[in-house]
């Protein structure tokens, strides 16, 4: 049996831009119904979920406010909540879909702090939009009054952007990997993890920032030496020309091709891009790695081989 982290990407955890409690439940408990079939098939689970709804919806309602009195939070403080936010929709759709199961499996949700460095690049150059749209002007007005960095977000208007580092280490592995090892279903690192540094004094500190969900879910996937890294998105398999008239799909990728499309430029930046570098990032580590990009409902089907596209060494 394989040891498998899922990256969860949005849809997995919301649809039709149905936003209240009892609709994001509903669709983990859709989502779970997959995952609890690697479970009952005797695989172990380390869950990372994505949360970019569900922190903009967070940082909309703080926003609304915003009050000497109550404040809008930093991003990293609101990605803490988004974590326990989501990670209780999911241990508890898993828990309750496996009781019914009669099986009992500890799962628990950890709240997640990943290393970045202070220096990376992504510091200079702000690009992950966050929270609610403005009006140009308004987004400028907040600029100077927050000193935030505002850009105008694909023709939508204009949003506040923080960096994306890459993560380097998560601070809680250890746990990770005691829970793991002891027969726990976790979920970790969600919405990437709320990104970290140390400071002059050897202090963790939070950042102002935001992970991407398939970058940390593969540093975790390394941090606990798992045998697949399983992506599930919006689409059953990465494409070639994708939305074109011959639009291609892949069902193997080697490290080699998958560099070659990515130089073509085949992937879109902030979509399928990050998902094939971490893909490539994680089987290049060792030969019996594989990677696997699917939608959730064709989860077990791709474990057993029979669906999505499989990311493998050269």
């Amino acid at each position: 049996m394989a040891k498998i982290v899922v990256a969860l990407g949005g849809n997995a955890l919301s649809k039709d831009g149905k936003a209240t409690a009892a609709d994001q439940l509903a669709v983990a408990n859709e989502t779970a119904s997959e995952l609890v079939k690697l479970i009952t098939a005797g695989h172990t689970l380390a869950i990372v979920h994505g949360n970019g709804p569900q922190i903009g919806n967070i940082i909309l309602h703080e926003e609304a406010i915003n009050t000497e009195k109550t404040p809008t939070m930093p991003v990293d403080v609101a990605g803490a909540m988004s974590q326990g936010q989501i990670g209780y929709w999911l241990q508890n759709a898993l828990r309750n879909q496996l009781e019914q199961l009669k099986i009992k499996k500890p799962i628990a949700s950890i709240v997640t702090q990943v290393l970045v460095s202070k220096d990376d690049p992504a510091f200079k150059n702000p690009s992950k939009p966050i929270g609610p749209f403005y009006t140009e002007e308004e987004a400028k007005k907040l600029a100077k009054t927050r000193g935030i960095t505002v850009k105008e977000d694909a023709g939508r208007g204009w949003r506040k952007v923080v960096p994306s580092p890459m993560p380097l280490s998560i601070i809680e592995s250890d746990l990770i990997k005691i829970a793991i090892g002891n027969g726990a279903v976790i979920v970790a690192g969600g919405g990437g993890g709320i990104p970290v540094y140390y400071d002059q004094h050897g202090r963790l500190t939070g950042l102002e920032a935001v992970i991407d969900k398939d970058f940390a879910a593969e540093k975790l996937a390394e941090t606990i030496d798992a045998d697949i890294l399983l992506i599930l998105t919006a689409v059953d398999n990465v494409k070639v020309n994708y939305k074109q008239p011959d639009e291609k799909t892949l069902t193997e990728l080697t490290v080699d091709d998958a560099f070659k499309l990515i130089a073509q430029g085949q992937f879109a930046a902030g979509s399928m891009l990050p998902k094939v570098e971490a893909g490539v990032s994680f089987v290049s580590g060792a030969n019996k790695r594989v990677c696997i990009i699917t939608s959730p409902e064709k989860a077990s089907k791709a474990i057993e081989g029979k669906a999505g596209t499989r990311i493998i060494a050269n």
